[in-house]
């Protein structure tokens, strides 16, 4: 081999190990970014993490809410949800002493947090509440439909007008026997069922249907509504009044009047149940009413409030209630939003 070859070799050989090492310096170089990369990702994953933990605050404490047998069933199943899945750490107690008796625990010196309510609240409610400084926020829950059942064995009186249906109940209206109503139906006593005075449902009935005249003097009013139903279910000639709901989840023990407003006979369910449906005669909104001291001064309260209504058209259904328009609700929880 001469010496130029022998040179040109050496020459070729220090080439290519200087190309191996910049390879090698390049792929540190770029594998040292990668992981740079890596951890500032770890990083912000577990920044956002955090961020998230800290908008999710734990609550504690206990919200206490009474009022309408009516809107029990609603409110009870949304306080499950809430206590099972939201915060764990609150503890909401539903009771039903009725409308009118829950507005005497609302209204009072540390009194409950949430009345609900199967009608306005009054007049001389609202004086009360501002007498003893107590600021109160109706929250519209839901929609009823004041329903009228019967025995699953009366086949005669399925279909009856609103004024046939109120005449059954008042003093003066001139019903003893379903023959009065309708000849070809049962010459029977006519044995009627309600709600009592507690009860919104009742009072509903008595204001707005009724249009405050006296019932019938041996109509049985009851406090506990499944005692209505049993009462009903036992009574071919028993006919009774109370919210959709009781009577949609007891239809293998009673029947529903079919009720014609004049354009022929609606039957009640979530789909003519509306403020403008083809039951809208019998048909009403629902309430809790919210002490907003006690939300101001109590965070679960508050956020109890808010997720009712961000919640409630989810569960109105399968509790025996028509939703509300969903811009309703929205807008309470940006008021009640505001309230924080």
């Amino acid at each position: 081999m001469n010496f130029k070859k022998f040179i040109m070799i050496l020459f070729v050989a220090a080439l290519a190990v200087l190309v191996v090492a910049c390879g090698s310096d390049s792929e540190n170089n770029a594998s040292g970014n990668n992981g740079n990369s890596s951890e500032e990702n770890n990083s912000s994953s577990n920044n956002n993490e955090e961020e998230n933990n800290e908008e999710i605050e734990e609550l504690e404490g206990s919200v206490v809410i009474d009022g309408s047998g009516t809107v029990f069933p609603l409110m009870s199943r949304l306080a499950e949800e809430y206590m099972l899945n939201e915060q764990e750490g609150v503890s909401v107690e539903v009771s039903r002493a009725g409308t009118s008796a829950g507005f005497e625990k609302f209204l009072q010196e540390d009194g409950t947090d949430f009345n609900d309510a199967s009608r306005f609240i009054k007049e001389e409610e609202q004086q009360k509440a501002d007498d003893l400084g107590i600021e109160v926020k109706e929250l519209k829950v839901a929609l009823d439909g004041l329903t009228f059942v019967t025995h699953p064995d009366n086949d005669w009186a399925t279909e009856m007008t609103p004024d046939e249906l109120k005449s059954i109940f008042l003093a003066d209206g001139g019903i003893e026997t379903w023959s009065d109503i309708n000849p070809e139906w049962p010459d029977e006593k006519i044995n009627t069922y309600g709600p009592n005075e507690n009860h919104g449902t009742y009072e509903f009935f008595y204001e707005s249907i009724l249009e405050e005249q006296d019932l019938v003097d041996d109509v049985n009013l009851q406090q506990d509504y499944s005692t209505l139903v049993t009462l009903v279910s036992e009574d071919v000639n028993g006919i009774g009044f109370f919210g959709f709901g009781y009577y949609v989840n007891n239809q293998d023990k009673l029947n529903a009047v079919h009720v014609d407003f004049g354009d022929g006979p609606v039957e009640p369910s979530l789909d003519t149940i509306a403020e403008d449906g083809d039951y809208a005669g019998f048909t009403r909104p629902v309430f809790t009413y919210l002490n907003v001291n006690n939300a101001k001064e109590k965070p679960q309260v508050l956020d109890y409030a808010i997720y009712v209504m961000n919640s409630v058209n989810d569960f109105a259904g399968e509790t025996g209630f028509a939703p509300i328009p969903e811009d309703e609700a929205s807008k309470l929880v940006e008021e009640l939003e505001a309230l924080k």
